[in-house]
């Protein structure tokens, strides 16, 4: 019996040993939650597909503004009659009587036209209206952009303190397994001197299994998480880290109140509104006005038994246009009416954003009061159920305690112990949802 008990305890050392070469190596690369933060915001996929898009509308802005320019287009036409057009001429053109007509043809069979033309807008609602929304439009795609980064931001230090409380439950159970095991030999002891019953022994057995299944089942968790991480790391599967042990709180959770991302993209959507209404209520009263030209030649060519020729004449024009939309059917007075009651539900809105934040941001100040007295309460349950259950211990191994108060103090620990990892994952869902109504996640 005492061999194969030295044989175990050997084994168990050597596996001990492992343990801790094994942690050490882990240990030498911990990533901060800083740096899981920097490595998301230059390799996560869904922030590169945003960026870009936000460079789409910048390009889609740089495209209307580009409407000012004047465009400037070359055209060259040539063309064969095989039959000259005919026009009917008033005889009394060459002195014959009135009201009488000759057909005649006019022109020759070849006809080139090579020209430029270019147009600028001189003053176009419209146009004027869609550069604004543009610049708008690419205030809006970036705010997306920061919504889209908030919210990968938030996800990961969600990720990243739960992998932290689950290495934290972790020690608990290997904590909790050194004592079940230091308790299961002296039972084993006791039980060999005939001083406690199989049953007692295998009590103990079991509670010891429990924790080794638990404590695989947690380890299988905690990785589960970290690879969650790495997806929205967007690092290799392979790469292989940890997080910090120490779960680390706030001291202050006064965070200086910013406008959130809801918000401003509410308010850019009132500035959307209101170029909207501004530039329909111009075009009712204003017309549009086009600067145009055209500088070219006109060729014209016949062949012929007694005359051939091919002669080039220049022509050239510049002019002004200008359009104005009497009546179309009141339909932009309808736009109008349209533009007023988005415009009316978006201030309704922004009242209820406001109104929303303030109550949510009163619940999470509470949620964080709550937790952080929770978390004294339970550290301190933590050490007094430590300190009873090494009592129970020592009177246990006086024989002034049964093997069942033992379980119970041991169970006691446990109890606090989840209780304290509850009260710190209560802590940060509450500190990062006060982050996020704050304008702080950042």
């Amino acid at each position: 019996m005492k061999l194969i008990s030295i044989h175990k305890q050997i084994k168990l050392a050597l596996l001990l040993l492992i343990g801790v070469s094994s942690t050490s190596s882990i240990a030498q690369d911990v990533w901060t939650l800083q740096q899981c933060l920097d490595t998301a915001i230059v390799n996560n996929a869904k922030l590169k597909i945003d960026k870009n898009n936000n460079e789409l509308a910048s390009q889609k802005e740089k495209e209307v503004k580009s409407n000012l320019i004047p465009k400037v287009t070359a055209n060259a036409d040539y063309k064969y009659y095989m039959e000259l057009p005919t026009q009917l001429m008033p005889l009394s053109v060459f002195g014959g009587p009135a009201e009488q007509y000759k057909s005649t043809q006019f022109g020759v069979p070849h006809n080139i036209n090579a020209n430029i033309q270019f147009a600028m807008p001189l003053y176009n609602p419209e146009l004027y209206g869609g550069i604004k929304k543009t610049k708008i439009a690419t205030e809006v795609s970036e705010l997306q952009y920061q919504k889209s980064k908030e919210q990968i931001l938030y996800e990961i230090s969600f990720y990243y303190y739960n992998a932290q409380i689950v290495n934290s439950q972790l020690k608990f159970i290997d904590d909790n397994l050194v004592n079940s095991r230091q308790l299961l030999k002296n039972v084993n002891l006791l039980h060999e001197q005939l001083l406690l019953t199989k049953t007692d022994v295998d009590k103990v057995a079991l509670q010891v299994q429990s924790l080794e299944t638990n404590r695989l089942i947690v380890a299988g968790k905690y990785d589960q998480i970290l690879n969650g991480l790495k997806l929205l790391l967007g690092v290799s599967s392979n790469q292989i880290f940890t997080v910090e042990p120490e779960i680390k709180q706030q001291i202050e959770s006064n965070y200086t109140i910013q406008p959130t991302l809801d918000m401003q993209m509410a308010q850019k959507q009132y500035e959307l509104l209101k170029t909207d209404l501004g530039t329909l209520q111009k075009s009712r009263y204003l017309p549009s006005v086009y600067l145009y030209g055209s500088y070219g030649t006109l060729g014209y060519g016949f062949k012929g038994d007694n005359n051939e020729f091919l002669d080039f004449y220049n022509m050239g024009f510049v002019g002004l246009k200008a359009s104005y939309s009497i009546f179309n059917g009141t339909v932009t007075q309808k736009k109008i009416n349209q533009v007023n009651i988005q415009i009316d539900n978006n201030v309704l809105q922004q009242g209820l954003i406001k109104d929303q934040n303030e109550v949510q941001i009163e619940n999470a100040n509470l949620q964080i009061n709550v937790a952080q007295n929770t978390i004294k309460s339970s550290e301190l349950q933590i050490k007094l159920a430590q300190s009873i259950y090494n009592q129970v211990i020592l009177q246990q191994k006086e024989g002034l305690a049964s093997l069942t108060e033992v379980l119970l103090a041991d169970s006691g620990v446990k109890e606090a112990q989840q209780n304290y990892l509850s009260a710190i994952i209560e802590y940060f869902k509450a500190d990062l949802e006060l982050k996020k109504l704050t304008g702080n996640i950042k």
